[in-house]
């Protein structure tokens, strides 16, 4: 026995390899210390080698107890990888509570939501059964539409329509060009198409890219919208029918004719409705129309979310809210213009059209209208507008057509096919279909309360009144 005893004479007891030397010679688990159970383990694989009566008597022990190990440690790291599940499951329910939320946390949240308000809003739909019918008479007159894509610089297909007198006084005549709001189209145009047919005109309306049925996956609240519609300038003065241009913008639309027409004097008017005067003020002014309504929160939060607003912004859209600023060309503009606003407008408050009014370079005028931001204009301001139009555009007289004063003309022009008084039923068709389609797209009521919810959301606070 002793020729089979390794040597361990010399060895010291605290040295870490004498317990292996001096049991190297059995295989009884239980006779191993604990710092050699993990060499056995890898020598069990080994045991198979042996011959049958040791492999039957001492192997099958050996690799029963290693299986009854392995299965201890590996219930050991299950429940070990179960506690870090549950901590990281705590810790995301205390970050989705409201209540237990930081204000970091909490802006995170809502931020994105205001990032979509500025660049992706929700896209206007609408059937082109809503633009009316290609060809039509209106007071007696026939008119034509002409539906028709053109390509941007930014290689994106904008949608547009035309819509001209067939018999006419002159080859060329003045157009007005009609550009919609956030969140619409192009049949926003319909209120104001026959006011303006009426004068004996044509009217050209298009969708902006990233709106209605037009490419593109992003709006700019006018700094690429200008583009578009130099593209439709620049295609409307290709033709040999259009003499003077002028430009009708509401919201979004008239700043996006204030961010054209310095570069434009061409342009021989402009009426400019609910323009904003700068994105930054507009968003600092919601911050403190949150706080009017009660909420409390410190400013680094406010100044940390609206950076991060701009930086989204300009990430996802290649645009810096910094440069879409309407007033900063208004002392560079000289196209005699007509400033529309609401009194009751709580989302792009009057003032804004104000201070661009007293900014404004050139000759001007400005109205203040009953209601908000997206509600339907009164009569004296289409009286107004057609008064400014007829003269800037130097339309004659005789070229309007014979409409009668009962008629309702936000209603669309092939409401009235003839030139007699409207009967009582055509009357009732023409008040339905006044507050049809274009009544629902825009900065609707709806719209700009999901905008104060996602504002309190970023502030760090809930909208009770979300629900009402």
């Amino acid at each position: 026995m002793s020729n089979h005893l390794p040597n361990v004479e010399g060895m010291s007891l605290d040295n870490p390899h004498v317990d292996k030397a001096i049991n190297a010679g059995t295989t009884a688990p239980n006779c191993q210390p604990r710092h050699t159970l993990a060499a056995l383990d890898n020598e069990s694989s080994s045991s198979d080698l042996d011959d049958s009566s040791t492999s039957t008597t001492n192997g099958g022990s050996s690799t029963g107890s290693s299986n009854s190990r392995k299965a201890q440690r590996a219930e050991k790291k299950a429940r070990k990888k179960e506690k870090k599940a549950q901590a990281a499951r705590r810790k995301q329910q205390q970050e989705n509570d409201p209540k237990k939320m930081g204000y970091i946390q909490m802006a995170k949240m809502g931020y994105q939501e205001l990032v979509n308000a500025i660049i992706r809003p929700p896209r206007a739909e609408y059937k082109e059964e809503s633009l009316g019918p290609p060809a039509f008479l209106f007071c007696g007159k026939r008119f034509t539409r002409t539906d028709f894509c053109l390509k941007t610089k930014r290689g994106l297909n904008l949608q547009c329509s035309h819509w001209e007198p067939v018999e006419r006084a002159s080859d060329r005549i003045p157009v007005v060009i009609y550009m919609h709001g956030n969140s619409s189209a192009r049949v926003e145009v319909l209120p104001q198409l026959s006011y303006l047919l009426s004068l004996g005109i044509a009217v050209f309306s298009f969708d902006f890219a990233g709106s209605g049925k037009s490419d593109g996956e992003y709006v700019s609240l006018g700094f690429y919208e200008r583009e578009d519609l130099m593209c439709v300038i620049a295609h409307l003065r290709a033709t040999n029918v259009v003499s003077t241009i002028a430009l009708w913008g509401r919201s979004m639309g008239a700043a996006t004719a204030l961010m054209h027409g310095y570069r434009d004097p061409s342009i021989a008017c402009m009426i400019l409705d609910s323009s904003f005067s700068d994105l930054s003020r507009l968003c600092e002014e919601m911050v403190e129309k949150g706080r009017e309504q009660g909420i409390t929160v410190p400013g680094f939060v406010v100044s940390l979310a609206l950076r991060m607003i701009r930086s989204s912004v300009k990430k996802q859209a290649g645009v810096d809210i910094k440069h879409i600023s309407p007033i900063t060309h208004a002392d560079k503009c000289f196209i005699p213009a007509l400033f529309v606003a609401g009194e009751h407008d709580d989302f792009i408050n009057k003032k804004h059209s104000q201070d661009i009014h007293a900014k404004y370079a050139g000759d001007k005028n400005m109205i203040v209208v009953e209601g908000d931001h997206n509600s339907p204009r009164p009569k004296f301001m289409f009286d107004s507008v057609s008064i400014f139009l007829q003269t800037c555009l130097q339309i004659p007289n005789s070229w309007a057509l014979n409409t009668h004063p009962g008629m309702n003309l936000m209603a669309p022009p092939w409401t009235y096919p003839g030139i007699v008084r409207p009967s009582a039923s055509a009357e009732r068709t023409a008040s339905r279909e006044s507050q049809g389609a274009p009544k629902e797209l825009g900065m609707t009521a709806e719209r700009q309360r999901e905008i104060q919810a996602s504002l309190f959301k970023m502030l760090g606070q809930q909208d009770d009144e979300g629900g009402d």
